[in-house]
């Protein structure tokens, strides 16, 4: 496992990224929600939940069919996150469940368990869209990309 600093390029070894984009690919596996993660250096924005609004909307999140998507923004060197879901799944569960979502997350970063925390967050979204969206049979078609997006 790596510790910060990370240059920008080696944010996550090749390793940690599959096992990242693994963690995306079983959560998802039986909801009809959407999970993504976008991860950048540094964070522009004072509110790192304005750069995940930003974020959210530039990669089409809200354009889900039943607006399920679930933004996990992590800027490493700044030691800031933001968990974002869309109006569906935020009806659902409620602002407990984020709360609960950064607390699981803010704890492993404290211990610097950074691809830990991220894939048991992720697993915890996955969990939640699985109980309030499951998989639509034949309609169910991964809306999203499943890879990682870095930004700058």
């Amino acid at each position: 496992m790596r510790i910060f600093p990370f240059k920008r390029k080696e944010i996550f070894s090749e390793e940690e990224k599959n096992r990242l984009v693994q963690a995306i690919r079983v959560a998802e596996r039986l909801t009809s929600g959407e999970i993504r993660l976008f991860v950048e250096s540094h964070c522009s924005y004072v509110n790192p939940m304005d750069r995940a609004k930003e974020a959210f909307l530039s990669l089409g999140m809200e354009k889900t069919k039943q607006r399920n998507g679930v933004l996990v923004y992590v800027a490493i060197k700044d030691r800031q996150f933001a968990i974002l879901g869309d109006q569906g799944i935020h009806d659902k569960v409620g602002d407990d469940f984020w709360i609960k979502a950064a607390e699981l997350l803010r704890s492993h970063f404290q211990r610097t368990h950074i691809v830990e925390g991220i894939e048991e967050c992720i697993g915890e979204i996955g969990s939640s869209l699985r109980t309030f969206f499951p998989h639509e049979a034949d309609d169910d078609v991964n809306q999203l990309p499943d890879d990682i997006v870095f930004g700058r």
